[in-house]
């Protein structure tokens, strides 16, 4: 069968654009850039000459282009000498469970304030000229809350600690890299890793400067618009938002209780934990983005090292945080030992089963969950992944668990509009609490309606 090229717009319109910008970056300066769509997600745009070019080079560095090489190609070529392979997590050299104990890294840090600190000696042993991450934007100047930066020292680093579940863009960083020479890092999801390594594929320029890649362990994007949607809850004009922290960490509380602040223009901050807020259900779907039903990498396999949080106890209910860390490379897997040898990280080795067991739901999701979607009718383009589409062998449970998931995930942003546009955010928040008792009835076993289905299953 005749491999298909596709091209930006094809993407866009599938709904399979992670927003990366890696596309963007490949283009000359003015030819194309990143700017919002309706969704509140980054997408390419430009000229409609390059929006419509199926051309080969693109088609083969978009992340969810069918014609990419996948996950696993990749990690073949750049981890060949790991130790083990494991389906879910991929290629490693070793795998452990912990924190950094040098002072600020964990206290700065959403978990473990391992990636900090990784990043960091990268930095310091000259491994490194940069670090690309996400730090904070000016939203009057930049029109947004977050954005990709090159980090050269330590103090700009740690600008970056903390999660960020805000869509942002390579695009500007991947050029500066190719602008000014030096050896440079990544800290990015799945996605993101995996057009770093596209791109580099066909850029000879940036396969000789992206030295390393640290990925974040991920279930899946978020539209800006949640924090418009936090800013209602809270009593704010989304409008005057200046700052938001997605996760105030808290000694007192286990580590997986979320809680969100945010601060406006005027200096007023307040704070609510997620579970208080219509769309703070991570698995419920609020806000996903639409590429994100068709990923099948949660651990970033494609990394040198990857990062998580140690979602299984004793590691959970411990406020101060922890990570679950996902050696791939030599390098990196040594600069681990150095730090524990030197007693300036507490992390312990850990096997592949705990390392999925703190990302059980995810992976579910991912395998499971994707195999049945990948068995819907979907217009457009079809990504190629590594699981085969299936709906067999599932529960009517399961099934109206992954379709009530991608509802709330499609309808969470077109009701936000629609409350945005006639100046009524009640009409977001009555449906987004009604979708949410609704989908709580029915994943849960003490829910109603999870009962009805397990009896129905003869559970």
């Amino acid at each position: 069968m005749k491999e298909v090229r596709v091209s930006p717009r094809d993407m866009t319109s599938s709904g399979l654009c992670t927003g990366c910008g890696g596309c963007v970056a490949q283009a000359g300066r003015g030819d194309a850039r990143m700017d919002w769509n309706r969704e509140g997600q980054l997408n390419p745009v430009g000229s409609a000459d390059w929006r419509g070019a199926r051309t080969d080079r693109f088609s083969r560095a978009c992340p969810f282009s069918p014609l990419a090489m996948d996950e696993d190609a990749i990690a073949a070529r750049r981890f060949a000498g790991a130790a083990w392979l494991d389906p879910a997590i991929g290629r490693f050299d070793g795998a452990y469970a912990g924190h950094a104990l040098e002072p600020g890294y964990r206290e700065q840090g959403s978990s473990g304030g391992m990636t900090s600190w990784v990043a960091a000696e990268l930095l310091r042993r000259h491994m490194v000229d940069g670090v690309a991450h996400v730090a904070r934007a000016d939203p009057a100047a930049d029109g947004r809350l977050f954005r990709y930066r090159i980090a050269r020292d330590l103090p700009a680093l740690r600008e970056g600690a903390q999660s960020r579940y805000y869509p942002v863009d390579m695009a500007e960083v991947l050029r500066e890299m190719r602008e000014i020479p030096g050896r440079y890092a990544i800290v990015g999801i799945p996605c993101f890793i995996k057009a770093a390594h596209l791109v580099r594929m066909q850029d000879p320029l940036l396969h000789d400067r992206i030295a390393f890649t640290l990925g974040l362990v991920c279930g899946h994007m978020k539209s800006r618009h949640m924090v418009d949607s936090f800013a209602w809850q809270m009593g704010f004009d989304p409008a005057a938002v200046t700052r938001i922290d997605y996760r105030v960490k808290d000694p007192s509380r286990p580590a997986n209780w979320y809680r969100a602040r945010i601060a406006d223009r005027n200096g007023d901050q307040r704070a609510r934990d997620w579970w208080h807020l219509v769309d703070g259900d991570w698995g419920s779907g609020f806000f996903q983005n639409s590429a994100c039903d068709y990923c099948d990498d949660i651990m970033a396999e494609t990394a040198d090292i990857s990062f998580g949080d140690a979602w299984v106890e004793p590691y959970s209910s411990d406020g101060r945080g922890n990570n679950v860390v996902v050696a791939r490379s030599a390098a990196l897997h040594a600069l681990l030992r150095e730090g524990i040898a030197e007693g300036r990280i507490a992390v312990t080795p850990v096997d592949a089963a705990f390392v999925k067991e703190t990302q059980a739901a995810g992976l579910r999701q991912r395998r499971e969950g994707l195999a049945y979607r990948l068995s819907w009718r979907k217009a457009g383009i079809r990504p190629r992944k590594r699981v085969t589409p299936d709906r067999k062998g599932l529960t009517w449970r399961r099934k109206l668990i992954y379709r009530m998931r991608h509802r709330i995930s499609r309808g969470s942003v077109r009701m936000f509009r629609l409350a945005r546009v006639t100046g009524q955010p009640g009409l977001f928040l009555l449906w987004g609490r009604a979708m949410l008792t609704f989908y709580h009835a029915l994943a849960y076993s003490r829910g109603w309606l999870g009962r009805l289905c397990d009896r129905a299953e003869g559970v």
